[in-house]
């Protein structure tokens, strides 16, 4: 049986959105923040663990993600009702960060009703329901933006969705960790995940199955140059709210990737990871020399710790 998914179509454009494209003193710089909300059904000890081998199966095609490696990512629907049928429409991508909060960008969810919104965790191919366990949905009952927030620049582009309920955790269901509060991230290889097109405008495909790509972070500076040189100008300041990665070949994230998470390994542990970006903005998709440009999470890991602790 098919599982009814739709895609927005997205117009093409040179510059895409992806989507469309006091704690500190508690928080040791550099250690991860585990923010669950509840363990009683919780079958893991810990955040950010990535089955890289996937679960009950493997996978091995390049370019997409084992079932069940990045467990805290979530798909965001929008509930669409015409007449007497319904369906689920993917709006971006998300992570949970606790048993009752997703994160993901602003621009995703800004200005959407949040009686028409649900989570889908567990998902891998939207398109089966042959996956060895099944995936679980979960009602949105409010929708938190940044208060500084700027739709027409996408500055603090960062919004969570509390749940009506708490997520059942199992083998395929957790959650990721967040970095510390200002933590520097430069000089990683870390990995994309999304439903998004698999190569910029029209030609570009969105993904059933759960794509996966590794690409480098790049220095807040370089990549300012990089973005004045390429299309935005000489005077184009890039907000201290992002952070950039990726400038390789055919490997990015892209149109339908917002929302979804940038995450980077711990420094002792090759699996165990931190979620530090959110898929913002980019300039077209995989143009070499281009990176892409992220929410930078460790800039708002105190302000998303604050609504956790209500």
């Amino acid at each position: 049986m098919y599982k009814i998914f739709l895609i927005i179509q997205l117009l093409s454009q040179l510059v895409v959105n992806y989507d469309i494209k006091n704690v500190e003193a508690s928080i040791i710089p550099g250690k991860p923040i585990n923010l669950f909300s509840t363990r009683s059904d919780f079958l893991r000890q810990e955040c950010g663990l990535r089955n890289a081998n996937g679960i009950e199966f493997q996978n091995n095609i390049e370019g997409e993600a084992e079932y069940g490696e990045f467990p805290w990512i979530v798909a965001i629907l929008k509930i669409n009702i015409t007449l007497d049928f319904i369906t689920d429409i993917y709006q971006c991508g998300g992570t949970l960060i606790s048993a009752k909060i997703v994160l993901t960008a602003a621009h995703c969810v800004n200005k959407l009703d949040v009686k028409s919104l649900k989570i889908r965790a567990g998902e891998w191919d939207t398109q089966s329901t042959d996956e060895p366990f099944p995936y679980s949905e979960y009602y949105a009952s409010s929708i938190i933006i940044h208060e500084a927030f700027n739709s027409a620049n996408l500055q603090n582009d960062i919004a969570l969705l509390k749940l009506k309920d708490n997520v059942r955790f199992a083998q395929h269901i957790n959650t990721i960790c967040l970095p510390a509060q200002g933590h520097d991230y430069d000089g990683k290889r870390c990995f994309v995940s999304g439903w998004g097109k698999d190569v910029f405008g029209k030609v570009g495909v969105y993904q059933t199955i759960l794509k996966k790509i590794e690409i480098p972070t790049v220095n807040f500076i370089e990549c300012q140059d990089i973005l004045r040189k390429k299309r935005m100008g000489k005077r184009f300041i890039l907000d201290s709210s992002f952070m950039c990665a990726g400038g390789e070949q055919e490997i990015d994230a892209c149109t339908g990737d917002g929302g979804s998470p940038l995450m980077c390994p711990f420094d002792n542990s090759t699996n165990h990871y931190y979620q530090v970006g959110i898929v913002a903005w980019g300039i077209k998709c995989g143009d070499k020399g281009v990176p892409g440009v992220y929410v930078n999470v460790a800039k708002f890991s105190s302000w998303i710790f604050k609504f956790i602790q209500e």
